[in-house]
């Protein structure tokens, strides 16, 4: 049973766990959409019910296998969202969230609304997969999504407005104890809203739907590529001066889910941009993207994994004493890697004739993310256990940045 009424206990990082459990269900649901036949912008229930009730076979077996680890994963990401929600209602009429306000740790809320666009897509997969012939509609739904995304989008910049003003004028950011990516989280969460929008840039027929939704991803893509620069200008300069600070060692993957979410967002708006306003982005030009920024998280992911084995992360964090909100931090790497390498084969490989679907080499290609992906939801698992169904959750209230 989940641990309730926190309150100065809590962390608004624990949204980390909802947003981990919603982005593995994509990773999952990316399989179906990816390797089934579909004429609609993404696999829905009107193409993968007639394999699940027609006859016995290793297709059907794994499509039901696939999807059951989908809806789970959505179930637990809804009910993590519901918890986080009261628990964050009472966290905010406490001294501790008063302190956060007034601290340089204020950019860690942006996780809020980060988790909050994932939960709108994970809203938008559950329905595709659930809802027989949702996709008749589907134009009529897209104005809502980018007026659901384009809320999350002014409340995201209302928090980034309140803490940039606030260290501009009071000259209140402490780089002795942020020494790490952890602001990062901003960038991540503007990346996010970016990715939501472009969808309907992507999957929708109406001009101008596809038009005002590129506008406004643009929008959110440049501001999240511009601080992304400055962000890690600061950070690194921070590290390299004061080191990183182990609890929020886990930062430097956020460059991983970021460059996953902004490389996304260029698929969808070239190909919108193709289909609406017939603009030519060729399979070669997709490539070259898509393997700078694959080249960009795997620097990250070693380098991050290298100090995170130097400093015993995995062991004291994951499996000892120091578990804390924080760590929930690990999921989202292993969430986005597993995606972008998806991508990578789909329109990489596969989009270029480098590799033949379904075919030794396609397996193999697709193998490693499969791993990481299974190790990502072991680690889900063993935190949810420790930290969210405890009794006497360890650490929750530590931060990922300082005064969180």
């Amino acid at each position: 049973m989940l641990c309730n009424n926190l309150h100065e206990k809590y962390s608004p990082m624990y949204h980390l766990a909802a947003l981990g459990s919603g982005g593995l269900s994509i990773s999952f649901f990316l399989y179906l959409n990816f390797l089934l036949p579909h004429e609609s912008g993404i696999i829905s229930f009107d193409q993968l019910w007639p394999i699940l009730t027609g006859e016995p076979s290793l297709k059907a077996l794994w499509v039901g296998l696939c999807l059951a680890i989908v809806l789970i994963l959505l179930a637990t990401h809804f009910t993590l969202m519901a918890w986080n929600t009261r628990e964050f209602a009472l966290y905010k009429k406490t001294d501790a969230y008063a302190q956060l306000k007034n601290s340089s740790a204020e950019i860690s809320l942006m996780v809020v609304p980060l988790t909050m666009a994932m939960t709108v897509n994970a809203c938008f997969v559950s329905g595709s997969l659930l809802i027989p012939g949702l996709w008749d509609y589907i134009e009529y739904l897209f104005p809502f999504a980018m007026l659901a995304f384009l809320a999350i989008g002014v409340y995201a910049m209302r928090i980034m407005g309140n803490y940039f003003t606030r260290m501009l004028l009071h000259k209140g950011y402490d780089f002795e104890q942020n020494n790490s990516l952890a602001p990062m989280i901003s960038i991540f969460a503007l990346s996010m809203i970016a990715v939501g929008l472009a969808a309907p840039v992507a999957m929708s027929h109406t001009k101008e739907i596809v038009a005002v939704a590129f506008a406004l991803s643009s929008f959110f893509a440049t501001s999240a590529a511009l601080l992304m620069f400055v962000m890690l200008v600061i950070g690194f300069s921070t590290m390299l001066t004061h080191g990183i600070r182990p609890a929020a060692a886990p930062s430097l993957w956020l460059m991983i889910p970021i460059t996953t979410l902004l490389g996304i967002t260029f698929m969808r708006t070239t190909h919108g941009m193709h289909e609406s306003f017939g603009a030519h982005v060729s399979p070669a030009d997709h490539f070259v993207v898509l393997m700078a920024l694959f080249s960009v998280q795997v620097m990250f992911g070693l380098l991050g994994y290298a100090v995170l084995k130097k400093i015993n992360y995995f062991k004291e964090y994951i499996h000892g004493d120091k578990c804390q909100a924080t760590t929930f931090a690990l999921i989202c790497p292993g969430v986005a890697f597993p995606v972008f390498g998806q991508f990578v084969v789909k329109f990489g490989l596969l989009g270029n004739g480098l590799v033949m679907m379904w075919t030794p080499a396609h397996y193999l290609a697709l193998l490693p993310f499969l791993l990481v992906q299974l190790i990502t939801l072991r680690v889900l698992f063993i935190l949810l256990r420790r930290l969210q169904f405890s009794d006497a959750p360890a650490q929750t209230s530590a931060p990922i940045m300082q005064g969180t």
